[in-house]
């Protein structure tokens, strides 16, 4: 059975993050008319703020996620996996790690948005029970957002 670990990013994953970005977010350039914020983040300030975990699949770099803490939240900024690693739960992996580090922290719950055509990630959020709590425009992007409150007693 293939192993999924999680580590805190270093400036040497730095190519393989922006690459994840490109090819996990393409398919969305058609559907929202130009490329996805994810595409143009600056990762190496992520990176040095210690927002970037990396997810490896048998050693090898697999997909990342962003994240970080936001009054009594922790804001999911994003999260992408390779195309070729796909369908093998590292999203799930990395999401609920960054659950998992926000109730560690004392956190009451994480939050994120993702484009409303990004319509995967809309079912994705609520079978993982995230509730939509508003959504809107903003830097030209079609947002919805959601919440996860997170149970202490588990």
């Amino acid at each position: 059975m293939p192993l999924i670990d999680i580590r805190a990013a270093l400036a040497t994953d730095m190519v393989d993050i922006q690459t994840c970005a490109r090819m996990a977010y393409a398919k969305y350039i058609q559907r929202i008319g130009r490329e996805p914020a994810p595409m143009h983040a600056d990762f190496a300030s992520q990176i040095d703020k210690g927002y970037i975990d990396v997810a490896t699949f048998d050693l090898q770099f697999a997909g990342y996620v962003v994240f970080y803490p936001d009054g009594d939240y922790v804001h999911l900024e994003n999260v992408a996996v390779l195309p070729i690693y796909s369908g093998n739960g590292i999203g799930k992996h990395l999401i609920e790690h960054v659950e998992r580090k926000a109730k560690e922290a004392g956190n009451e719950a994480v939050e994120l948005y993702t484009n409303e055509a990004m319509t995967e990630n809309l079912a994705m959020y609520a079978k993982l029970g995230y509730i939509k709590i508003g959504g809107r425009c903003e830097a030209g992007f079609n947002r919805v957002y959601f919440r996860k409150q997170l149970n202490f007693g588990s």
